[in-house]
């Protein structure tokens, strides 16, 4: 993990230095498209270190994580769900809520504070917070735990299990939902909120060209779930809700949403989200992409220091238009549960 930190850090200096040198310098032609990218950054300027939930700013709490990467992403998806933590209809009092795959713990601890009645259980292989500030909060508990593994909790024990950006990291998505249906009591409900990690783009010239990089990095990807058997398409294809339906939840739910790369949409709301978006790609996309292509395809620094330096461009050239796409689905354990194996009726 160390090792792979360090990787990380060295590899930013190549792949970031080249094309910052580039835009620093901006050539005649570049000049007025300069301007309005200065004009737009200053508009929206970098989202702040200490997340807020709607409302809720008291900062009583410390809530600096290691790393700024996942608060980031965390008011991404804020912005999205126009400042809800979560969109399905859990009621105002839940008693226990599941966080599956925690990460630093953020949306967790937003859950405690907002919902005091819930005893709010986090669990993920690695710690939530150095310090232990997180650990401390009256209603949070944190749990070391891998996911993919059997849950010792009860059985019909949550109110809500909730999950979200476990892209690449699962390796049997059935058994993680069966498992979510058994320790839900019946009446409860799960929600999954992933990624399809595919870069899109608004201008048909970039979409329709299959050797665009941005077609090119999705394969890389989907190669690396296939070696390690932990998939990065579980967004694709309505595998969240057909997962979901298998172990046995129904009143399905299903959304999606345009997740802008930059500044370029005339919507508001979407213009605002793409700023940060860009900012959070541009100080994730080196460890995004130093584990799956660098580790498992075994790619050296340079060869990833190229590929980093070519997505980047792509992202910024204009007229591009780049996008994710984001996929929710929630669903509830039926209250009257008719007899199961696993929690997958029959």
């Amino acid at each position: 993990m160390h090792d792979c930190h360090s990787e990380n850090r060295r590899l930013e200096k190549v792949s970031n230095s080249a094309l910052i040198s580039g835009m620093d310098r901006p050539t005649a032609q570049q000049t007025a498209q300069g301007q309005a990218s200065s004009a737009a950054a200053a508009a929206n300027p970098p989202i702040q270190p200490v997340p807020q939930v709607a409302g809720n700013n008291d900062n009583n709490v410390d809530v600096n994580f290691d790393s700024g990467i996942e608060v980031e992403r965390h008011h991404i998806t804020l912005l999205l769900l126009e400042k809800k933590l979560y969109l399905a209809p859990i009621g105002k009092y839940p008693q226990r809520i599941l966080d599956v795959g925690t990460g630093t713990g953020i949306w967790a601890f937003n859950v405690a504070e907002e919902t005091p009645s819930a005893v709010v259980t986090g669990t993920d292989i690695s710690p939530v917070s150095q310090d232990g500030t997180l650990a401390q909060h009256p209603n949070f508990i944190h749990i070391n735990d891998d996911a993919q593994e059997e849950w010792y909790f009860r059985s019909d024990h949550f109110d809500f299990v909730h999950m979200r950006y476990l892209y690449g990291a699962i390796d049997d998505w059935g058994k993680l939902f069966r498992q979510a249906y058994t320790h839900l009591r019946p009446g409860g409900w799960v929600e999954s909120l992933e990624l399809d990690i595919e870069i899109h783009s608004e201008n048909p010239k970039f979409e329709n060209d299959p050797d665009h990089i941005f077609k090119k990095w999705w394969q890389l990807f989907l190669e690396c779930g296939q070696k390690t058997g932990w998939p990065w398409d579980i967004a694709r294809e309505g595998r969240q809700k057909r997962y979901m339906r298998d172990a046995g939840f129904r009143e399905l739910v299903t959304k999606s949403w345009k997740l802008p790369i930059g500044g370029w949409s005339e919507d508001k709301k979407l213009k605002e989200i793409g700023v940060h978006n860009g900012e959070f790609i541009w100080k994730s996309i080196d460890a995004f992409t130093i584990h799956p292509i660098g580790e498992v395809l075994g790619w050296s620094r340079e060869q990833l220091a190229t590929l980093v330096n070519k997505m980047l461009k792509a992202l910024m050239e204009p007229k591009t238009f780049p996008y994710y796409t984001v996929h929710m689905v929630y669903g509830r354990k039926p209250k009257r549960v008719l007899a199961t194996t696993e929690g997958t009726q029959g």
